[in-house]
């Protein structure tokens, strides 16, 4: 495989963050930078400037650029997306506001609903009807579809346009006659159609997909156009690549046009990272572990590999009700998210409980040690001043933290208010949030019958080497991963994952009723697509590997399981093997099997991958294994041992093979890892940090 220079950036709420594989010289490149909120492509160009300084390579040099960002999550949660105009089929205008006539919380008198992204204002129908066989009931009316837009266009001046027919899915043929007209006259308009963006059946999740997609596309379209000329300016040649939600890799222009993919962009990284750690590490099991500066992420890897689902939540009004939020039909790599990050807020509420989260300092004004402004004491400040943290060496030493105005912010904002020593303060909030993050991770775990006795952890982010000492062990771990450059190890997991696009076609039918040459094409149609985006991206047709999935159901149930199928024309031959699939996932799901019933097939999925990308964690920007491993030490707060002196360790010193015990700080540019008493910890091979808890 050819040897290339390439950059993964990773913005997140707080920091953005660098790295820069030299393929050539096998060499790794590292860096964190504040983001800015404002325009995020601006700590991006600073990042990557310096980047190239320190690795002496040119703009020029650079192959591709693999990002990740949180902007579409953001604006759907904030709302501050597109005006929407939705044009749908005659009859079913509320469709939205409908929903699944389902309350998430039955006994809650005064329940919110989720908003709708288009209000009903903006909503218009049309004449024509599709069955759910795909014949065609009533023509397409194309004069009173022109009507209608003409009305949002010009007169409600919408930015964007959803269009979602009924079974479409089935037959996309009206609607590809819907964006034929509006592209030829209205083609600086955006324009979403539901059988692209989501080809399945359930009207209410395709058009509440479709419309959260035109809601974030005018806004992505900009900032991929702006990023793109930015990095032309700096003189980069290469081509950008954006990271999908369920961890492939895709090219601008399908991000462009389907940004609503990438949803999870960001926190997908992470889960590809610890994918990779699984294979390098031999740890088939882990529990992924990432904690940045506003959010915590928990995903769970097995055999080597995270789980997906294939529908998202977003903007839930109650984070842990689900259908409290936006329906999406997305790939997604499955994960649970909270508001626990070092920038996270502490305050006590009007009960008098000191509560962390889910506020975040973000990235301005930060928390208090930042001394940028910030006045409320954030898990960072409460970190710093239990000596987790080395004020002079946050970042490397690039960003001086006050101790003074931390102990002034969590005696003032916290002690004083519940009647707490200064200390006592900063440990509640220490405490409190590590409770959060294990909470979440048993139900995390409940939900899926998993046993956590079966797992290990990998710790990385920036504030995620600080607390998985304390979260693993409320969690019962026995063993605790931490990579080096942890601090930036998402940023990693964009360069480490594999170009790949996953496709789902809705085909309604019982296993006997099939019509082979229909779903066959359905197969053909979506493979051809698939090879000619990941050739786009690089990869070369034969090493493509494609890979079949039926959503498959009893007759009668209200919900499907994900089934693998033969990847080969299909036809009466393969009933059997389909059958015995389903009840091989079936009886691993419930433990039974009820082989007397009938059963159909909702949804065709395929799932394209190119080549893993093989990269050498040969971490040059820092002399590794050189000069004296123990730094020294200072007071560091453990609750077995209240303060006492701890040893401090200088993470590029150590070497592989080398040994040593808890308590101990493992100190580096991007991040810090903390081990309490009775720890044994290891340097392996590629100089991750093994830690065998007590």
């Amino acid at each position: 495989m050819e040897k290339r220079l390439r950059i993964g950036v990773d913005v997140g709420g707080t920091f953005t963050d660098f790295v820069l594989v030299d393929e050539e010289r096998d060499l790794i490149y590292t860096g964190k930078c504040l983001t800015t909120s404002d325009d995020p492509s601006v700590a991006i160009i600073d990042g990557i400037e310096r980047l190239q300084r320190e690795s002496e390579t040119a703009a020029a040099a650079v192959h591709s650029l693999v990002h990740g960002t949180t902007l579409v999550t953001n604006t759907i949660i904030e709302r501050t997306g597109a005006k929407v105009g939705l044009i749908t089929t005659k009859g079913v205008r509320d469709t939205l506001e409908m929903g699944r006539e389902i309350r998430y919380d039955l006994y809650d008198l005064f329940l919110e609903a989720p908003p709708t992204l288009v209000p009903r204002y903006l909503r218009r129908e049309v004449p024509e009807r599709v069955s759910p066989d795909g014949e065609v009931l009533a023509p397409f009316d194309a004069d009173a579809f022109r009507t209608v837009a003409r009305e949002l266009i010009e007169d409600e001046k919408v930015d964007a346009l959803a269009v979602c027919f009924m079974h479409s899915y089935r037959n996309p043929d009206h609607e590809r006659q819907a964006k034929s007209i509006l592209s030829e006259e209205f083609a600086d308009v955006p324009v979403t159609i539901s059988s692209e963006v989501a080809p399945e059946i359930r009207e209410f999740e395709r058009s509440s997909t479709a419309c959260a997609n035109a809601y974030v596309q005018p806004l992505m379209q900009n900032y991929l156009d702006r990023l793109d000329r930015n990095l032309r300016e700096l003189g980069y040649s290469g081509t950008l690549y954006v990271m999908l939600s369920g961890g492939g890799i895709t090219t601008v222009r399908s991000a462009q046009d389907f940004p609503i993919r990438l949803i999870e962009s960001g926190p997908a990284a992470g889960a590809m990272a610890a994918s990779y750690y699984s294979g390098l590490t031999g740890s088939d099991n882990l529990i992924s572990f990432d904690m940045g500066g506003t959010t915590a992420k928990m995903c769970l890897i097995d055999g080597g590999r995270p789980d997906r689902k294939h529908d998202f939540e977003a903007g839930r009004v109650r984070r842990f009700h689900k259908g409290s939020g936006l329906p999406l039909k997305v790939s997604v790599v499955d994960m649970i998210e909270i508001g626990a990050g070092g920038g996270s807020l502490a305050n006590v509420d009007q009960m008098g409980l000191l509560k962390v989260g889910p506020r975040s300092a973000g990235s301005k004004p930060g928390p208090v040690c930042y001394g940028l402004g910030g006045v409320d004491p954030a898990v960072t400040d409460a970190d710093l001043f239990l000596g987790y943290l080395n004020p002079d060496y946050f970042l490397g030493g690039e960003m001086q933290l006050d101790m003074d105005m931390v102990e002034r912010a969590i005696a003032d904002r916290v002690a004083k208010p519940l009647g707490l020593t200064t200390l006592e303060g900063a440990v509640g909030i220490h405490n409190i949030v590590n409770e959060n993050m294990a909470a979440a991770t048993r139900m995390h775990l409940a939900e899926k019958g998993r046993d956590p006795r079966r797992y290990e952890m990998i710790a990385f982010g920036g504030a995620g080497p600080v607390h998985a000492y304390g979260l693993a062990r409320l969690l019962k771990l026995k063993r605790l991963i931490v990579p080096l450059g942890a601090g930036v190890t998402s940023a990693l997991g964009f360069l480490v994952a594999a170009p790949a696009i996953d496709y789902v076609r809705s085909y309604v039918a019982r296993l006997e009723q099939i019509e082979w040459a229909h779903l066959n094409n359905l197969f053909a149609e979506m493979e051809d697509e698939a090879r000619a985006l990941l050739v786009e991206t690089g990869a070369r047709p034969e090493d493509i590997t494609m890979t079949r999935t039926a959503e498959m159901r009893h007759v009668g149930q209200g919900f499907e399981i994900s089934v693998p199928i033969p990847n080969e024309d299909l036809g009466d031959d393969t009933v059997s093997a389909m059958r015995d699939a389903f009840f091989t996932v079936y009886r691993q799901l419930f433990e039974r099997t009820v082989e007397e019933m009938p059963i159909e097939a909702m949804s065709w999925r395929l799932a394209a991958t190119a080549p893993v990308p093989n990269i050498a964690l040969n971490f040059g920007g820092q002399p590794i294994g050189t000069g004296e491993a123990l730094k020294g030490q200072r007071d560091v707060y453990f609750p077995e041992t209240g303060f006492a002196p701890c040893d401090v360790y200088d993470r590029y010193a150590l070497s592989p093979g080398d040994t040593f015990e808890g308590p101990a700080v493992v100190e580096e540019r991007e991040s810090t890892t903390v081990i309490g008493p009775g720890a044994k910890i290891t340097v392996d091979e590629s100089l991750n940090l093994l830690c065998d808890l007590p």
